[in-house]
């Protein structure tokens, strides 16, 4: 049996009720019976002779509400490693983006080309770019990748939380609080400084990956919508506790100020037993995502797509939003039903994971899953002349679109593009005449 072949028989055997339910929640989980102390946090002598170790995602003062923080009982405690040593970034790029100018054109991306041979998931990441400074943790970088091999070292970013959007091929992502798989339609969030690796559930992968270099994504605040609706935090995933128990050399890679590190260690530093606490990877599955929209009039603001956001210091303000526009119901009366024309003072990405997007054609040159597209602040944007065209005469009966999953990162700050994505063959010449054509109808009276 391939290694595939196993990976996926292991995911198959996991159902719901192998994950841990609820996002933020104070979650515990022990592989071993008796490896969880209970009553205190770091006892004298942790159960079974493991080590007991913290691991903090936030600053020990932070309000109990935005606090994250995770004790994790492992075999060998993270500090027993050798130093670490620089190692070549590959087309991992980090804040301050310095290599172009801040561009207010409209930018479209085809999908990144097939890899080289043997290339694992981090070797296959790709930067678009970014915006802030990772050294003061504001702002957040777009990242591609595409890969053919499982990851046989181990990661961590010391920089961010990574939030994952598969597009094509399943991940199962190995990391120090258990086994997490993550399919087209799902996204994976890894919070900052947890060491984890990618193996993969099929030939290949392809996707996309925010880093947020910010505050920790949360669910949004719902205000005047109520107690529910949009991401229900139920349908978020955790690991249950799984450990390896492997002597021998191990790579673990640590990005770090934006840059990879590199150390050879001993023994598999995923070798936590059991673990509590609030910071922890989950998987959510966009289908599960509870829309909310207008059924009266009008295209609602696509705040209301929000399935997490990053908080800054302005209040309703965020550093960076991930929206997701799912399967919905459109009935607006006398309404033009796909996003309207607009100048946002945010800057957003998108990218489309599977079908079409309502607001943009499809096919070869147009918005394809895998590509994405870049709209700075201000840049005038909506839709194209062929979806106008169309949403302008179509006949208003109640009409489901369920053809598509697009999503967005949504960010404060200019998304400011990599040299490489800059130059890219894949940047898509001319997008700027998808507006082309759009005629004068104006007639005064």
């Amino acid at each position: 049996m391939s290694g595939i072949d196993q990976r996926r028989k292991l995911v198959d055997g996991l159902t719901e009720e192998s994950f841990l339910s609820g996002f933020g929640n104070e979650h515990s989980s022990e592989s071993v019976a008796g490896a969880l102390p209970h009553g205190r946090n770091s006892p004298q002598r942790a159960p079974l002779g493991l080590y007991a170790e913290q691991l903090s995602g936030t600053a020990f003062t932070e309000p109990r509400a935005h606090n994250r923080r995770s004790w994790l009982y492992r075999i060998r405690p993270s500090a027993a490693h050798p130093a670490y040593v620089r190692t070549d970034n590959g087309r991992l790029r980090t804040a301050p983006f310095t290599e172009t100018a801040p561009d207010p054109n409209r930018l479209r991306w085809n999908p990144l080309p097939d890899p080289a041979p043997g290339t694992d998931w981090l070797a296959g990441l790709w930067t678009l770019g970014g915006n802030g400074d990772v050294t003061q943790r504001t702002g957040m970088a777009v990242h591609l990748y595409h890969a053919n091999a499982s990851m046989e070292r181990v990661f961590s970013d010391a920089d961010g939380e990574l939030l994952i959007v598969p597009e094509r091929g399943g991940l199962l992502l190995v990391t120090e609080f258990g086994l997490l798989p993550a399919r087209p339609g799902e996204i994976a969030l890894v919070p900052r400084g947890v060491r984890f690796r990618v193996e993969l559930l099929d030939e290949s992968a392809r996707g996309y990956v925010c880093e947020n270099y910010g505050q920790p994504f949360q669910l949004p605040d719902l205000g005047l919508i109520g107690a529910n609706g949009l991401a229900n935090a139920r349908d978020f995933l955790a690991p249950a506790a799984a450990y390896e128990d492997v002597e021998g050399p191990v790579e673990v890679v640590n990005k770090f100020c934006g840059n990879l590190w590199t150390a050879t260690y001993d023994h598999s530093p995923l070798d936590v037993v059991a673990w509590h606490g609030n910071h922890v990877p989950y998987v959510y599955d966009l289908h599960r995502f509870n829309v909310i929209g207008s059924i009266s009039y009008d295209h609602p603001d696509p705040s209301i797509f929000t399935v997490l956001t990053s908080p800054s210091d302005t209040p309703g303000l965020a550093g960076v939003d991930f929206v997701v526009f799912a399967p919905r119901w459109l009935v607006g009366e006398d309404t033009f039903r796909p996003p309207y024309f607009h100048r946002n003072v945010m800057s957003e990405y998108m990218g489309l994971i599977e079908g079409a997007y309502d607001a943009k054609a499809a096919g070869e040159g147009g918005f394809v899953p895998g590509g994405g597209s870049l709209h700075n602040m201000m840049s005038a944007h909506g839709p194209d002349r062929e979806t106008f065209d169309r949403a302008s005469s179509v006949e208003l009966t109640p009409q489901k679109v369920d053809n598509g999953l697009a999503f967005m990162f949504e960010t404060r700050w200019p998304v400011i593009a990599t040299g490489q994505a800059a130059k890219a063959d894949h940047l898509q010449k001319g997008y700027d005449s998808v507006w082309q054509g759009l005629e004068r109808h104006f007639r005064p009276q």
